[in-house]
């Protein structure tokens, strides 16, 4: 302790205020927030492993000068055993979203919105990441490779398997484990892959922005581990629903950065690293949890072997004695479901049809339009009464949706909301709270999102969204303004939404 208080004194010229010990996860460092007074902090840690800590501060370093959203390192000792790093805050995206875990899996908007802000930056710091990187840097070795694979497969088989005393022919385990780590193996390993990209991993700074944390494991290898190990968290408990859009949220984040192959591929080859991930995290928690005796991983064994078994209903895996041994690993009585009705959900996983229209070459070419390549988009979206009128087009383009809200619950109805909009706090959460709107919603989304991304393809430039209610207060508002920010949010295009009735208007600047 002595050491960190003297390396903030060299670094500061003064001692801290106060120090306060930040309780520790998984890790056996130990962390300190040392403030001022006049209320400004810096985190202290104490590590335990030179090797560990010079990854981090080179990774934080290289991160930093990339102006990715991490926390930068002050100051360090000779050794790096001892350093002092930015002050994220208390919060982290696992305690943001506490509500919906704890309902089992009820994420509100909100929550729901701070799940797609990360998973959305999650290839900012994949491939931007890696640009430059020393990969010789990274801790304990610079890339995914056979050697590492075998390594977590088999902490899987030691730390988790072996205490259970199923019976299980280890030669025959060993060769599917090969077969298991040659199809792994066959992704490009261009990026930073995190390693351990979860909930908890996550801070939110005031505005509620993501920053990362803990990346000292990362090294250079595929992408689709970073993306299974958040989705499938398993003390996270994110019903498969949720997991599906966060999924096509980063697929499309994905694709700003870098290639990636059609959306049936990247879910097939997604499958092979939820099922890596699952065994890996496994292992980890037998041996925090069996010998460690830490009750969080205890905890997180029983979704985690649900998360398994939901796996081992795709049959897509062809290790066949493997998937067997984890059939009978998962019928343990030890490891019996639990009462949730989404771990009885079959589909939680489901590789997508072909919806694509390809042309038979007897259709000759195709011709165009003459409003073809105009771009770019500009998106118009009204809130109005139908006492009033829909909304004129003046674009003359005359095309889009008009979606009434009058099915869902208004809270116009009620004394306490007559003098607020759908813009203000008690609405909103009268909205969300009773839950109709959202699934309006996500039905209004998943057209509004086809139409803008064809829109975007074709080159149009106009296109216009109107949602009517009985007065233009309420529920039009909150929708009309809830696309506003999906669509802007999504695909970067110009957007003005119009509240006519309460004479608002507000433009999102094309990105």
């Amino acid at each position: 302790m002595q050491r960190l208080l003297d390396l903030y004194c060299s670094w500061k010229g003064s001692s801290p205020a106060s120090v306060e010990k930040l309780q520790a996860a998984g890790s056996n460092r130990e962390y300190y927030r040392l403030k001022e007074n006049n209320g400004s902090s810096v985190v202290g840690v104490i590590g335990t492993s030179r090797d560990e800590d010079h990854a981090f501060i080179c990774l934080s370093r290289h991160f930093s000068l990339q102006q990715l959203p991490v926390p930068q390192v002050l100051a360090a000792s000779d050794d790096e055993l001892v350093y002092l790093q930015d002050d994220l805050g208390s919060l982290s995206l696992y305690d943001a979203i506490k509500g919906g875990r704890e309902a089992g899996g009820t994420y509100n908007y909100h929550e729901k919105s701070l799940l797609i802000k990360t998973i959305c930056q999650l290839p900012n710091i994949q491939i931007r990441g890696a640009q430059d990187l020393d990969w010789s840097n990274c801790y304990p070795q610079p890339e995914f490779d056979l050697n590492s694979v075998l390594f977590d497969l088999n902490y899987f088989k030691y730390c988790f398997l072996k205490p259970t005393d199923l019976d299980f022919h280890e030669l025959k385990l060993e060769a599917d484990f090969h077969l298991f780590a040659k199809e792994l193996l066959k992704e490009k390993a261009d990026c930073f892959m995190y390693r351990d990209f979860q909930a908890r991993n996550i801070m939110l700074d005031s505005n509620e922005n993501p920053f990362f944390i803990d990346f000292q494991g990362g090294r250079k290898g595929p992408f689709y581990y970073d993306l299974a190990s958040f989705l499938w968290q398993a003390s996270a408990r994110y019903p498969n629903k949720l997991r599906r859009e966060l999924l096509y949220e980063y697929y499309y984040s994905l694709k700003n950065y870098t290639e990636v192959p059609s959306v049936r591929h990247f879910v097939q080859r997604l499958c092979q690293f939820v099922l890596f991930r699952t065994l890996q995290v496994l292992g980890a928690y037998g041996f925090r949890g069996y010998f460690e005796r830490k009750k969080h991983f205890l905890d997180s064994i029983p979704p985690a072997m649900q998360n398994l078994r939901e796996l081992l209903q795709l049959k897509v895996f062809p290790y066949p004695y493997m998937m067997d041994m984890l059939k009978r690993l998962t019928e343990l009585p030890q490891f019996a479901p639990q009462d949730n009705p989404e771990a009885t959900h079959s589909d939680g996983f489901k590789l997508p049809d072909s919806n694509g229209y390809y042309s038979n070459p007897a259709d000759g070419q195709p011709t165009y339009s003459k409003y073809d390549n105009k771009g770019p988009l500009v998106v118009r979206i009204f809130s109005f009464s139908y006492k009033k009128g829909i909304p004129t087009d003046t674009s003359g383009n005359g095309g889009g949706y008009v979606f009434d809200c009058r099915s869902t619950h208004n809270p116009g109805r009620y004394e306490r909301y007559r003098l607020f909009n759908g813009l203000d706090e008690p609405v909103i959460r009268f909205l969300e709270d009773d839950g109709e709107i959202l699934s309006f919603l996500e039905s209004v989304y998943k057209l509004a999102d086809a139409h803008v991304n064809r829109y975007i393809q074709r080159g149009f430039t106009n296109l216009m969204f109107c949602f009517g209610c009985t007065g233009g207060q309420h529920r039009s508002v909150y929708c009309a303004q809830h696309l506003a920010e999906h669509i802007h949010a999504k695909f970067g295009v110009e957007v003005h939404v119009i509240h006519r009735e309460q004479n608002i208007c507000q433009i999102f600047e094309r990105k």
